[in-house]
């Protein structure tokens, strides 16, 4: 018996060696394949969850398609829906999706389930379009965010350059009746429903243009016109991408809460009140050893908010008092709020967005406490990739600054052998990397190296000293912050001292741009969409980043000079990779060809690639595959 026991042993691990021999690193076909879900809505009866489910294509835009599937994981099923309808949510009896139709204009529509596509239905006919829309508690009415401003009739001549413009717009639930409501109010960021559905919570906050200090304002509006409740001396925002969310009523009635600040960087990172009637906005989360990034209510009155710990997020319920934390993914990281249905009567059904570093983005219910994931996109994909480790590290830079990261490994990793090595700045920078798949730390590692994610000074995260400590000192404190996680990998053992790189992309490719103009310790260096010129891109990049340094440049040029990597040019000496895309107005492409020029004027090695149409990081899926290509041509060359 303990011969065959014995043989059933090596049958099992010979099988096992046999798979994992069959498997391969991951690649850009790998990453192309990937399928990842994300949580849209609940439907009213609480039955069905929508979600997004993506992967990429071989040439064109992201494939997207829109499944339902059952809270415990049973019954997916893929919608038909019209090409250019996005859903938003369930309508009042959940027959039917809400969303926006149409390619340029988009417009508020119906579409019923299971009918013909035809069976659409536009309920708005503005002129300038809508861009998010939501449901009201009783399914009565839907508040629409849209832009009073009627489309400029030689549009195809010209472009006039002005703010953009988000105004409220309400109307009934079968399309008629519509009206501005608070025409007055024409940036708004937020918005949240009362419960009984009469008024509406709105966060606004100035524009770009004509103002170079961010204010934000709380207002409560009804049909008959807006109430001020706070002026707010710097940013009150939202990571809720839909729009609906930012603001909540508190469960007393009796306050509004939302995400702000007191930081200099302007990142909303702590969770406020103030009371309806008026006062003072109060801090609720003096002490956050963390950010609070955004927020947003369910019909029931929760308030959810997301907060980033170091490298996971979590989400926490807020009582209108204090954060409790609520719901963590232990693998990975819980990935936004959570959606609920939207109708009163419904039932709570949280579904949340979940992923870690061996599985992609998923969708995971509440049970209880804890979390289920009830969807498996990209498992098969994964399941043919020879995944490395990846960890969450810690290290004490020489300054004595505690950090964090995160460590991903090549498939096979032998402890005690150095392997060549990348450090991988975020962007942001008042951001942070996430405990999951991510898609260029695996490709790296796929070509063998060792990738570090350090989470510099200013990334989120960390509490309000850390995020304010990036102000005025990106080229300084950050960058020494991001040079130590090399030095960290080193004092490991990890990383061969003579095959060190760096990579990074928007305030990471700053980084990098900058990094290679202080230190030769780097045998090869990609930038991607890197702001190299301070004292230019404060003025023409598409949104305010005066986050960074708000004096005014005309007034002291060197202040923005200093960390400019342009200026430093005869100081290089590592291959560098310009990667741009051609179209960028968040960190314009003359950024990168600035540097570029500047460097091959001086004969350093130097090669720039643009991407025809691509804004600030390419969407479209052959140009994506492309910078794979010229990352690993570059480093293969330049760091063999």
């Amino acid at each position: 018996m303990k011969k065959y026991c014995a043989c059933l042993a090596l049958i099992a691990l010979l099988s096992w060696s046999s798979r994992a021999a069959d498997k391969h690193a991951f690649g850009v076909d790998d990453w192309t394949g990937l399928r990842s879900a994300r949580a849209v809505a609940v439907s009213p009866d609480g039955r069905s969850i929508l979600y997004w489910a993506g992967s990429g294509v071989a040439k064109g835009a992201t494939n997207e398609e829109y499944w339902l599937v059952a809270p415990d994981g049973t019954n997916p099923r893929k919608l038909i829906l019209p090409e250019s309808f996005s859903p938003f949510g369930f309508t009042r009896d959940g027959s039917a999706l809400y969303g926006a139709v149409g390619e340029k204009v988009k417009q508020l529509a119906t579409v019923p389930l299971g009918a013909p596509l035809e069976n659409l239905k536009a309920l708005t006919s503005l002129p300038s379009g809508i861009s998010v829309a939501t449901i009201s508690p009783d399914g009565s009415r839907f508040a629409v965010l849209a832009s009073q401003r009627a489309p400029d009739p030689l549009e195809e001549v010209h472009t006039v350059v002005q703010n953009e413009e988000s105004s409220l717009y309400v109307l009934n639930a079968s399309g008629g009746g519509g009206a501005w409501w608070c025409p007055a109010l024409k940036d708004i960021a937020g918005m949240e429903w009362s419960s009984e559905g009469s008024s509406i919570a709105l966060v606004s906050q100035t524009p770009m243009i004509g103002y170079h200090f961010i204010h934000s304002f709380i207002d409560v509006c009804t049909a008959s016109g807006a109430r001020r409740i706070a002026e707010i001396p710097n940013s009150a925002a939202s990571e809720i991408p839909s729009g609906a969310g930012g603001i909540a009523w508190t469960p007393d009635g009796k306050e509004l809460a939302f995400v702000s600040t007191t930081t200099d960087v302007l990142t909303p990172d702590h969770v406020w009140t103030v009371p309806l009637a008026g006062g003072a906005p109060v801090d609720r989360s003096p002490d956050l050893a963390g950010s609070a990034l955004g927020l947003n209510q369910d019909v029931h009155g929760n308030i959810w908010v997301i907060v980033a710990r170091g490298v996971r997020g979590e989400v926490d319920s807020f009582d209108g008092r204090a954060l409790k934390t609520a719901f963590t993914w232990p693998a990975g990281t819980v990935d936004g709020a959570p959606v609920a249905p939207e109708i009163a009567a419904a039932p709570q059904v949280l579904a949340f967005t979940v992923g870690d570093p061996e599985h992609a983005s998923n969708i995971a219910v509440a049970e209880g406490t804890q979390l289920k994931r009830i969807t498996h996109e990209g498992d098969d994909v994964l399941a043919n990739v020879a995944l490395g480790p990846a960890s969450v590290i810690h290290w004490t830079s020489k300054e004595g600054i505690h950090l964090e990261g995160i460590a991903t490994f090549p498939a096979g990793y032998v402890s005690g052998k150095k392997y060549p090595f990348v450090v991988f700045p975020h962007g942001g920078p008042e951001a942070n990397d996430s405990f999951e798949v991510d898609a260029l730390s695996r490709f790296l590692a796929g070509l063998g190296y060792v990738v570090v994610q350090p989470q510099y000074r200013g990334s989120t995260g960390y509490g309000t000293e850390f995020l304010q400590a990036i102000y005025q000192h990106f080229g300084d404190r950050a960058y020494r912050d991001v040079d130590s996680a090399t030095d960290f990998a080193l004092a490991q053992g990890w990383a061969d001292p003579n095959r060190l790189a760096i990579f990074g992309w928007s305030a990471g490719g700053f980084m990098t741009s900058w990094t290679v103009t202080q230190t030769h310790r780097y045998r090869a260096a990609v930038e991607g969409a890197g702001i190299t010129d301070w004292l230019s891109f404060i003025w023409t990049s598409d949104v305010q980043q005066i986050d960074y340094d708000a004096r005014w440049p005309d007034a002291d040029p060197t202040a923005f000079l200093q960390f400019s990597a342009v200026m430093h040019t005869a100081d290089v000496t590592t291959p560098l990779l310009i990667l741009h895309g051609a179209a960028d107005v968040r960190v314009p492409t003359y950024q990168g060809r600035e540097f570029y020029l500047a460097l091959a004027a001086r004969g350093k090695t130097v090669r720039m690639v643009t991407y025809p149409g691509s804004g600030h990081f390419p969407s479209r899926w052959e140009q994506r595959r492309d910078v794979f290509r010229e990352i690993a041509a570059w480093f293969a060359r330049y760091n063999p």
